[in-house]
């Protein structure tokens, strides 16, 4: 499975998953180059209420960060269980819209913002440069 399969995979299933990203979502081979961070959130009893964004339960279950380089996307970092539960769902999630690889829009769940983005890349170890 390649790195944009992945992503459309993550986005479009049934889990919970946090987009940060540091420009628009936009997964067409055209949009410009772009790195984002996925954050899976566990699902349980409390996952659909009282928090920001609807998301009540905030436990990350798995973090994939991918980059946009020439074109073609990339994985850059995957961590599951005890490695993923480090990383934190930020409070200022809310409704973000996407555009996938063929172009339909979607709306998920997200933030842009460029720092963040180099914040957690630099928690996995991946320099933000």
């Amino acid at each position: 499975m390649t790195a944009l399969e992945e992503i459309s995979a993550h986005l479009a299933g049934s889990s919970r998953a946090i987009v940060i990203s540091e420009k628009d979502v936009d997964l067409r081979t055209a949009a410009a180059d772009n790195r984002l961070v996925l954050l899976k959130i566990g699902e349980g009893s409390l996952a659909a209420g009282g928090r920001g964004g609807g998301f009540g339960e905030r436990k990350v279950t798995a973090v994939f960060c991918y980059g946009k380089s020439g074109g073609a996307w990339s994985k850059l970092y995957e961590a599951r269980g005890d490695m993923a539960e480090s990383f934190e769902v930020p409070y200022h999630v809310a409704r973000l819209p996407m555009t996938m690889s063929d172009g339909t829009e979607s709306m998920g769940y997200g933030v842009v913002d460029q720092q963040l983005v180099g914040q957690l890349l630099n928690k996995a170890g991946i320099s933000s440069s």
